[in-house]
């Protein structure tokens, strides 16, 4: 079972996401916000299940789709991964994001 770390930014794009939404929706804020956790659960037993990410092409960085999100992640070790950011997908990728 692999373990998965949430990183700082991962989890304030969660919180910036959540604020957006509640504008308009506090529920289905806490929905989304349910969501990208959840959609991260398959990790643990399939950390190679995401695609690659076409920006950058490298087989350690991986993308699940959730919604219009992508959630980013990089493949550590065998052991971890880390969520790298949850990005809207109509936004470009770029390498600064992912410092």
């Amino acid at each position: 079972m692999v373990k998965v770390n949430w990183t700082n930014k991962a989890l304030a794009d969660i919180d910036s996401i959540a604020t957006y939404i509640a504008q308009e929706s506090p529920h289905f804020a806490r929905l989304q916000a349910v969501k990208f956790f959840t959609r991260v659960e398959q990790l643990t037993h399939f950390p190679k299940s995401g695609k690659i990410v076409p920006e950058f092409n490298s087989i350690y960085l991986r993308e699940l789709i959730e919604g219009n999100y992508r959630i980013v992640y990089r493949i550590i070790n065998k052991e971890e991964i880390h969520i790298v950011r949850v990005h809207h997908s109509a936004m470009p990728l770029r390498r600064k994001y992912l410092r």
